[in-house]
């Protein structure tokens, strides 16, 4: 028995900066018999295309990239700041060589398009609607690109649909 909920993506009441930005996220791809999750502490949530999105960023030498770019869901898991050390694990070693579950003690459910958390607060469920990667030229502040892209490895963006909302 699931100790979640689902509630509609507009009766979400949690600060989306403080879940994205302070407390981070575990994004996560892939199927029962293979997946991989990683720590994002960047995107954010809107309404794009009179659908509720989300938007996220994985490197190109992300383990999870690939899970990502072969299925059409992913979730974003929030857990809060009880469980930093989980996802500071989850967001500095690689699936390739490590298992991540394990090593964490993290309990993946698999009953959704996509893997979550039973340890999670909040789970968004989400379907891929866009792909794009970035690209230096596109800097208008071109700070940001000397800042934040030094071994040029440019982020690819992801925008997914919020299919079904989870909490606790």
């Amino acid at each position: 028995m699931s100790s979640f909920k689902e509630i509609k993506a507009n009766e979400l009441t949690q600060n989306p900066f403080d879940i994205i930005g302070k407390d981070w996220l575990l994004l996560s791809a892939g199927n029962a018999n293979k997946f991989n999750t990683m720590t994002v502490s960047w995107g954010g949530v809107g309404v794009l295309w009179n659908k509720n999105v989300v938007f996220t960023f994985i490197r190109p030498q992300r383990y999870t990239l690939g899970f990502v770019d072969s299925e059409d869901y992913f979730t974003l898991c929030g857990f809060g700041q009880d469980f930093r050390k989980e996802l500071s694990l989850c967001g500095t070693k690689s699936g390739r060589d490590t298992d991540k579950v394990r090593e964490t003690g993290l309990t993946p459910i698999f009953d959704e398009a996509a893997p979550y958390f039973e340890q999670a607060r909040l789970v968004l469920v989400c379907k891929k609607l866009y792909k794009q990667d970035f690209s230096p030229e596109c800097f208008i502040d071109h700070s940001l690109d000397s800042a934040n892209y030094a071994s040029k490895d440019y982020h690819k963006m992801f925008i997914g649909e919020i299919v079904k909302v989870l909490i606790k």
